[in-house]
């Protein structure tokens, strides 16, 4: 196994200080988002993110480029090296956090996740989003109601998520450190996967 450097290390303690790991400075939200409808034809038009429209004949990269509220996942993708990946074939499913919820972890973590010698930390928090396949809102429930109310999803990461809906069809995505994100926009398709748009940034473990 290839040595973790010291900047890893020293970016994993950072972020685990104060026995919530990487948790999230502010919570994902004051109070879960409202019911999302389900569509009720697979033919609707796709949903727009952050007020852009998003073409379902683009890739997840492209689409993301598009939507003025995902630019720091953009960033954060690039800087990854995981954009060629992401315009792949795929299938893939991303839950993709926005703007605000990247504003919600603690202050210098984005900036320190950025830096070229955290690359392998930051590719471990991005693919701790994506799920092989695609998995769209409908199979989310399905999954749900099949596991008796929580469904675990693995990552391409390789560590779990948890997954729940509470009252109606509020689905939430809860990371292996506790921290809790809402989904807010499910359902963008792309021609490699689909996204569901989050209000959180889920973390997996580091050290």
């Amino acid at each position: 196994m290839k040595p973790i450097s010291i900047p890893f290390l020293a970016l994993a303690g950072a972020l685990a200080a104060g026995g919530v790991a990487m948790a999230q400075d502010k919570p994902a939200s004051s109070a879960a988002p409202a019911p999302i409808a389900t569509p009720a034809a697979s033919d609707v038009p796709n949903p727009t993110v952050g007020g852009a429209a998003m073409d379902a004949t683009k890739t997840i990269v492209a689409n993301a480029g598009a939507a003025p509220n995902l630019t720091t996942l953009v960033k954060a993708v690039t800087a990854a090296g995981l954009v060629e990946t992401l315009s792949g074939p795929g299938p893939f499913t991303v839950f993709a956090p926005t703007d605000p919820a990247f504003s919600r972890l603690a202050p210098g973590t984005v900036d320190q996740l950025l830096k070229p010698e955290n690359k392998a930390a930051l590719t471990k928090v991005l693919t701790y989003h994506v799920v092989s396949g695609t998995i769209t809102f409908a199979d989310l429930k399905a999954k749900i109601a099949t596991g008796g109310g929580t469904a675990t999803l693995t990552t391409v990461e390789g560590e779990p998520l948890k997954v729940t809906i509470t009252g109606a069809d509020v689905v939430t995505l809860t990371d292996v450190n506790g921290n809790i994100s809402y989904l807010e926009t499910p359902d963008v398709r792309q021609s490699n996967g689909i996204v569901h748009v989050v209000n959180g940034v889920l973390l997996p473990k580091l050290n």
